[in-house]
């Protein structure tokens, strides 16, 4: 049986650690050619020495995604050495903590120029790329952007504009066979929630509010973004779908 992504050239943001490592290893598996993204090269060069030791393909690629032009010139750049691109994870994020009325206006636009304005380049570019040919996007966004988290005011509106904006993509790329859906993570274990579930009790709290009593890790994420970007979802386009262990049940945040 053939590898579900065999000769695919897949390109994954914030691939050096969390959602986007696991991404990135569970796509070289099954046989992508896996361009690793961040800002950080070591990180990035450990997941790729992973990935060869697998038997896989990967690249580097060092860019800022809130850097419109480094993030352009890597995508450009990787679909000139290898004729194209078929898939694109926008991955990478920043957030800042704090209350609305103390927060600050560059703190507030923190939370856009990684989430929304690199998902609108990485998307515009890759749409560009994939024209007449088809492919394949998959954004990630969070719970955050369904329902709101207080002191994160900024990262819920960033992530409620990339679920909107994939649905929009979703329309514009049907007619090129590019399709864009959006992954929404519940709480994950990575290093960026190390520093909520660190603590035992904040652990246990967290995963009282899940109907699953438990919270995901980076590999269910890979998996489910796996099958977005893979021939299996080929009529799949302009969904979300929460891999949150059940968060986002209406009822079952009634019934708590």
């Amino acid at each position: 049986m053939s590898k579900r992504l065999q000769g695919k050239i897949a390109f994954v943001t914030g691939a050096g650690s969390g959602i986007g490592e696991a991404t990135a290893l569970r796509f070289a598996e099954e046989g992508a050619l896996v361009v690793l993204c961040g800002r950080r090269r070591e990180p990035l060069e450990g997941v790729r020495e992973q990935i060869l030791a697998r038997g896989g393909c990967a690249e580097v690629a060092v860019a800022d995604v809130s850097d419109e032009k480094a993030y352009v010139a890597a995508l450009q750049a990787t679909a000139q050495r290898h004729g194209g691109l078929d898939i694109l994870v926008n991955n990478a994020m920043a957030y800042t903590w704090g209350g609305i009325a103390g927060m600050s206006t560059a703190d507030w636009h923190a939370n856009f120029a990684t989430t929304v304005d690199g998902t609108f380049w990485g998307t515009r570019t890759a749409m560009q790329l994939m024209k007449g040919k088809g492919g394949s996007i998959v954004n990630i966004a969070s719970i955050c952007g369904l329902f709101g988290t207080a002191w994160m005011a900024g990262y819920s509106a960033a992530k409620a504009a990339v679920i909107n904006f994939s649905r929009a993509a979703a329309s514009e790329g049907a007619v090129d066979n590019i399709r864009c859906n959006v992954i929404i993570p519940g709480v994950v274990d990575t290093p960026a929630t190390a520093g909520m579930l660190g603590d035992a009790r904040a652990r246990a709290n967290t995963e009282k509010v899940i109907p699953m009593r438990r919270v995901g890790l980076p590999q269910e994420l890979a998996n489910a973004i796996l099958f977005l970007a893979s021939d299996e979802a080929s009529y799949v386009t302009g969904a979300s779908l929460a891999v949150d262990g059940g968060r986002g049940s209406d009822l079952y945040t009634v019934l708590e």
